[in-house]
């Protein structure tokens, strides 16, 4: 079994870290600098940065945060959030981001997947998708989880993997900052129907056994969470090494 990845992610808004619940109720998390460093240090694999109100102001602050992350820490991060062009890939990844995280953009305009794949490779390129449970079947959902798009889940998934992406950030809607456990049901749908990876986010608490549920019973390649590490509640060195008792494989800290 390949290793599993452990990833940290902070919402950033105004230049902080942030975080709610389903999406609402947003409260202050911590400065993003000094978490990227503290998960940095405590072994995390790769690091999320998501820019949750996209606007062109804050753009400018994405570029600065991100060179400042590049700057002091030595793991993969990606970064996402407002992401419409060419040129906003271009600026991110020359900040020093080493992927990049199209959501909303991709769902308007499908084909920009296609243009930046060409452009810049797959290996760079993340489609975030945020979904919701409605009537038995989940649905994507754009412009930070505001808008039902109508489209299933399943079917833009297979359309993201034909498009050429490298990987998919998925975020269960109905689970987001409850810290009840990751959405299995919708975890192993989407990692079963695609070959490329899956990074399952949305509803890691504190308790090391939501992410062995998530890796024994779905195929996802790495789980990412925000409240439980912002906030210490589980370090990812402990959590790494509880996954090590379960038989699990993670990257070495």
């Amino acid at each position: 079994m390949l290793a599993k990845r452990i990833i940290p992610c902070l919402d950033i808004k105004n230049g902080q870290t942030v975080k709610g619940v389903n999406f609402e109720n947003l409260k202050f998390a911590g400065d993003p600098i000094e978490l990227a460093k503290k998960y940095s240090n405590q072994g995390a694999d790769e690091l999320v940065f998501l820019d949750i109100t996209a606007t062109n102001e804050k753009r400018k602050t994405i570029i600065e945060l991100v060179e400042k992350v590049a700057k002091n820490v030595f793991i993969p991060f990606t970064v996402g959030g407002g992401i419409s062009s060419i040129e906003d890939i271009r600026a991110i990844l020359s900040a020093g981001a080493d992927k990049i995280s199209i959501n909303s953009s991709a769902v308007k305009n499908p084909q920009i997947i296609n243009d930046c794949v060409n452009y810049f490779g797959s290996q760079c390129i993340v489609i975030a998708i945020d979904a919701k449970k409605i009537d038995n079947d989940y649905y994507v959902h754009i412009n930070a989880g505001k808008k039902n798009t109508g489209i299933k889940l399943a079917n833009w998934a297979k359309e993201v993997e034909s498009r050429g992406a490298g990987e998919i950030l998925l975020t269960s809607m109905d689970f987001d900052g409850t810290q009840k456990g990751f959405d299995i049901e919708m975890n192993k749908m989407v990692s079963n129907l695609v070959k490329i990876p899956v990074i399952a986010s949305g509803g890691a608490g504190a308790n090391s056994e939501h992410f062995r549920d998530v890796f024994e019973k779905t195929n996802v390649d790495a789980a990412l969470a925000a409240s439980i590490f912002h906030y210490d509640t589980l370090p990812i060195d402990k959590l790494k090494a509880d996954l090590k008792n379960f038989k699990i494989t993670t990257r070495s800290i």
